[in-house]
């Protein structure tokens, strides 16, 4: 007993000491702030309010975060407010997503978008494949079919992960969204940084080069088509390629790589040298107009075997109607565009670049498709459509317009942890998603996440099919312009968007879901899974 008073009366000495250092500390540190403020020459507010003024900066670096979990309402944030994050944080986890006592969005707001459900539902008859897998939503074109491609590809997921580098994301985030690919069937685009053995876990896979031709380039950083057909043999898996002549965060601008953050890995994935700066140009070296694209696309699908396209931001329209015209006159084109939406996404860009230059999605798409229906061609290309479209109702709008197929990047990016906190371009995602920090990264589980992401996209496509059938449709490509209406304000009602865009969407060649069940050239899972069973094997 003794013992422990001794002990006790030892560790109140040193509680008491502590306290006296404490005390005497806090001055000298408050007095210390205090001469560097008043000698501070770049900051005025420091320097004009010593100590205190400190204060301003410390509540400005917190400013996101008392916004986005104190101040503002479920339906304010941009690029996502917190009613569609929660909504990918429940389907990622498997919670409850619905919404309970009615919306809390004004629906009389302009610009809210409304889908006209039928008086009677599209009820599946006995045997179809809707009853068995809820979750089966394929696209309904077949890319590359039109242009008689080696390998035509029918994707199996309406929903995809869209063109996201390792090196952009960390290497735990991009082996989660391929593991979680592979288990719900939709494939993977690589981004621009090459092909990593984090998008290799057997996914279906979308091979994206841009400027730098990463992973197929040349000493002098050309483009490879040796290269390109070697990795095409060498990864069966890839079904695809896309080049990108523009993205929506910023159009017509290049970027550079440090060398400071070219590690070995990722000189090795990228094919660059290390220790010196690397460049992607603004502009393509391989092709120069609209002309040389084609020839370009021709010159891969004939290499390849694969359906080939590109992707690019919209803006002015005249080389997307030389393009059209040449696609007629020509009989050959593009197996797939891209439309990717001002909006922006995972790519860091200048404030004036993110803000102002490109359309967004709903304008562009519809400048773009216009053209390709005006000249009888929309049913040679699958368009695929980019620009938060990760959810239901969204992603049905688009395919009103005329998308056969959805690319999403930052709504997979929460489903596998991202909280929205803006600072991708500072290697500091302090969920482990966008960074290349090794303690950062590490937080990130993918075997976990991968699970998450699964919930999700099958949660998404699940939803885009009900809400089809309650459309009266069997498959969402069969949605019209005039099945969604958008609020115009108080003043003129709604407007449906066959009369806002001036179009009607071509009707697509659509013979069923059991037919494209059935379709040989089905990717993804395949007919012998469904999705929950691929996820209980992965599992197991």
């Amino acid at each position: 007993m003794e013992r422990f008073k001794k002990f006790m009366d030892q560790i109140g000495f040193l509680e008491l000491e502590f306290l006296e250092i404490l005390v005497l500390l806090i001055p000298l540190i408050l007095v210390y702030m205090f001469i560097r403020d008043i000698l501070n020459k770049r900051q005025t507010i420091k320097h004009n309010f010593p100590v205190v003024g400190r204060l301003r900066y410390f509540l400005e670096s917190i400013g996101p975060e008392l916004r986005q979990y104190i101040v503002a309402s479920n339906r304010e944030e941009l690029p996502f407010n917190r009613s569609q994050r929660s909504w990918v944080y429940a389907s990622a986890k498997k919670q409850n997503n619905y919404e309970g006592f009615g919306t809390d969005k004004d629906i009389y707001a302009p610009g809210h978008v409304f889908i006209n459900p039928a008086l009677f539902a599209y009820k599946p008859s006995e045997g179809h494949i809707s009853l068995t897998d809820p979750t089966f939503l394929p696209c309904a074109k077949v890319m590359g079919q039109y242009n008689k491609r080696k390998r035509p590809y029918r994707p199996y997921s309406l929903g995809n992960i869209s063109a996201m580098s390792f090196g952009s994301l960390s290497r735990n985030a991009v082996s989660a969204l391929n593991q979680g690919a592979k288990t719900s069937g939709c494939y993977h685009n690589t981004g621009e940084g090459s092909l990593s053995p984090y998008h290799s876990h057997g996914a279906d896979v979308m091979f994206h080069f841009g400027t730098g031709y990463f992973g197929v380039r040349d000493k002098d950083g050309n483009f490879s088509m040796d290269k390109l057909v070697e990795l095409t043999e060498k990864n069966p898996f890839i079904r695809a390629v896309e080049i990108k002549v523009s993205q929506g965060a910023k159009p017509g601008k290049g970027g550079i790589l440090p060398a400071s953050k070219i590690t070995k890995e990722i000189a090795e994935i990228r094919g660059i040298p290390m220790g010196k700066d690397v460049l992607s140009p603004a502009s393509h070296s391989a092709f120069s107009n609209v002309p040389e694209l084609l020839d370009f696309i021709e010159n891969i699908a004939d290499n390849t075997g694969l359906p080939v396209g590109f992707k690019a931001a919209v803006g002015r329209l005249e080389m997307w109607e030389e393009l059209a015209d040449l696609m007629v006159k020509r009989d050959t084109g593009p197996d797939f565009i891209t439309i990717d939406g001002g909006e922006g996404g995972t790519g860091a860009a200048p404030h004036s670049f993110a803000d102002h230059v490109s359309l967004p999605f709903a304008f562009a798409f519809t400048s773009v498709y216009k053209i390709f229906l005006d000249r009888g061609l929309t049913d040679r290309i699958v368009f695929v459509a980019s620009g938060r479209l990760g959810f239901p109702a969204k992603a049905l709008m688009a395919m009103a317009m005329g998308a056969d197929l959805i690319q999403m990047a930052r709504e997979p990016m929460m489903a596998i942890g991202c909280i929205q906190a803006q600072i991708c371009h500072t290697n500091k995602c302090p969920a482990g998603v966008a960074t290349q920090n090794k303690w950062l990264a590490s937080g990130l589980d993918p075997t976990n996440k991968a699970v998450r992401f699964h919930n999700y996209i099958t949660a998404f496509r699940k939803e885009v099919l009900q809400i089809a059938h309650a459309c009266g449709y069997e498959h969402p490509c069969q949605i019209t312009m005039h099945d969604v209406e958008v609020g115009m304000g108080s003043s003129r009602s709604t407007q449906t968007l066959a009369d806002n865009y001036g179009y009607d969407k071509a009707p697509v060649d659509f013979q069923g879901m059991n037919h494209l069940h059935e379709c040989l050239h089905l990717g993804g899972l395949g007919k012998e899974i469904s999705s929950d069973q691929a996820l209980a094997k992965a599992k197991s």
